[in-house]
């Protein structure tokens, strides 16, 4: 399959391309990837970035099979212009879009680094929201497909309760390491573009894949700032 994916969800910008190769190559496919600086910079680069890694493939937009990218939850700025850039390229192509929760890909990746081999593997993947708080999922990799086993929560990192000796893994540990649960292994990981494009193919399988005016951000939270008053308040308790 031809695929694009990217990930804006946090302050890493996440982008792939990958090409399928023709029968009888030795490797199914090639991918060709970017990891940078994200935040205020993603929508300036992801653009340009696409159509870098696009001409390295040697593909154009019309020999896409879909649009993967990261819906959410994170950063309000960073999904609303990866849906947008989304929506925008696949109109223009005549495409579908294969939206992905950022939890769920973050959670592959973490299995991805920790190279895992167990039949059954479950994670907690923890994304830091500010203000805070925190985005919480739990899955399940189970007969080579994911499933979540918990809905996603926007908590406290002292609210966090362990589920036995299931692994963290998430982009949370420098900032509220000290008051989560201990007991259970911790894995630095983010959501990946290469992460969505070994997601896609199953959950294409399983009718994923939506019309561009169908593909929303994924929000949680639908508060992004704290008021004057709820800032002074907290101030003053101090």
């Amino acid at each position: 399959m031809n695929l694009l994916a990217f990930d804006t969800s946090t302050d890493l910008m996440s982008v792939a391309v990958q090409r399928g190769n023709a029968a009888g190559a030795s490797a199914a496919h090639q991918v060709w990837q970017h990891s940078g600086p994200g935040g205020a910079q993603t929508s300036s680069q992801l653009i340009p970035t696409i159509q870098r890694l696009m001409a390295q493939a040697g593909l154009q937009f019309g020999q896409l099979d879909t649009i993967v990218f990261g819906s959410g939850p994170g950063s309000f700025t960073g999904l609303r212009t990866a849906c947008a850039v989304a929506q925008g390229l696949a109109l223009g192509a005549n495409l579908k879009v294969l939206p992905i929760d950022t939890l769920l890909a973050l959670a592959e990746e973490a299995r991805f680094q920790e190279a895992s081999r167990l039949a059954q593997w479950r994670v907690t993947a923890l994304l830091d929201a500010r203000m805070d708080e925190m985005y919480a999922g739990d899955y399940i990799f189970d007969s080579c497909r994911w499933r979540q086993v918990k809905g996603y929560r926007l908590i406290r990192p002292e609210d966090l309760s362990l589920d036995g000796n299931c692994p963290l893994a998430g982009n949370v540990f420098a900032s509220y390491g000290a008051r989560l649960p201990t007991g259970a292994a911790r894995i630095d990981a983010l959501p990946t573009a290469s992460a969505l494009l070994r997601l896609a193919p199953f959950l294409l399988t399983q009718g994923g894949a939506v019309a561009p005016e169908q593909a929303l951000p994924l929000y949680i939270r639908d508060k992004v700032a704290k008021t004057t008053l709820e800032r002074a308040t907290e101030k003053a308790a101090l």
